[in-house]
């Protein structure tokens, strides 16, 4: 579930909620997927992004019309749903846009199984995004984690990733820091630079409103008011699973991409991300997304590649059982 929250400053709750809320009544009606919380001056949206766009819109030209006239009605309310029901029919396809990207690009899910996954991002806290190699499965959370950011939904991104190779252990490499772990997060390094111009992208990491590290280094914190992108999960122990999805703070999401055929642990250490799954199938607002070689958004060699290595491995398995 996504969440918006509308600041209104210098208006009477009276004249623009009307007596006893009946104008945020009239709205909720309007919208009856999207939870609307009023506090105080403090308007809480909750519900899937294409709602909450709309009652933004809503609450922007309502608010015009208030520093106008002084006061809002049902009527007023009525006749810009009216007003704008046409746009928003017509905007319906334009609704899959999740952002443009650093060149102007509309960013949108490009199969069905992507469509399922960025639904699921929308109206759960937590999602599991499973899938291999070029189903965009990184991309698009990233994608979806920078719209947060930009829509103010978050404050901060924070894009984490096990460093498998180097055991978590980065001290004997070479260089600060920051260039110890590049390597490991250059996939999350690519799509953002995809999806935010240079200049920008650097000021978020310079005051760390995107934050990119490795999972060791997110111990004993709470992340509030974040969005969280863990990638290449199957590399996780079970321990460090455990780990971040507990950091998980109010206000905040957190998206886990990883794929189960790709896991490069020891062979007798387990993946957190396998055993994760059986043990939070079923949690409510918990979604887990399947993404399959079809949905694979690279050279067309590269669903080839997966079909025929997933028919080598199930030979092989059915070998080693006779």
């Amino acid at each position: 579930m996504v969440e918006k929250v509308i600041q209104l400053e210098d208006v009477s709750l009276v004249d623009f909620f009307g007596a006893e809320n009946s104008n945020l009544r009239h709205i909720a009606q309007a919208f009856p997927h999207t939870k609307i919380i009023s506090r105080g001056s403090e308007l809480r949206i909750q519900g899937n992004n294409a709602e909450i766009v709309r009652i933004n819109e809503l609450i922007n030209g309502l608010l015009e019309y208030y520093n106008k006239f002084g006061k809002v009605t049902t009527d007023n309310i009525e006749a810009y749903l009216n007003e704008h029901k046409d746009e928003w029919a017509i905007r319906k396809d334009a609704d899959e846009t999740i952002l443009y990207g650093a060149r102007g690009e509309a960013i949108k899910p490009r199969t069905a199984n992507q469509r399922k996954l960025v639904e699921a991002a929308m109206n759960n806290d937590m999602v599991f995004a499973l899938g291999p190699a070029g189903t965009g499965k990184t991309f698009l959370a990233v994608a979806l984690a920078v719209r947060a950011l930009k829509n103010k939904q978050v404050k901060k991104v924070i894009i984490t990733r096990p460093a498998v190779e180097a055991g978590e252990n980065l001290g004997f490499l070479p260089g600060d820091l920051k260039e110890k772990i590049d390597p490991y997060l250059r996939p999350v390094y690519d799509a953002l630079e995809d999806l935010i111009p240079a200049e920008k992208l650097k000021f978020y990491q310079e005051r760390n409103i995107i934050e990119i590290a490795p999972i060791a280094f997110m111990r004993g914190r709470t992340l509030n008011h974040a969005f969280i992108l863990i990638d290449e999960a199957q590399n996780t122990t079970a321990m460090q699973m455990k780990m971040i999805l507990t950091r998980l703070g109010p206000h905040s999401q957190m998206i886990i991409t990883g794929d189960r055929s790709q896991i490069d642990l020891p062979r007798k250490q387990r993946s957190g991300l396998v055993e994760a799954l059986k043990i939070l199938q079923g949690i409510e607002g918990i979604g887990i997304v399947e993404l399959h070689e079809h949905d694979v958004v690279r050279h067309k060699l590269v669903k080839k590649i997966i079909a025929a290595y997933d028919r080598y491995e199930k030979k092989s398995d059915e070998e080693e059982t006779d």
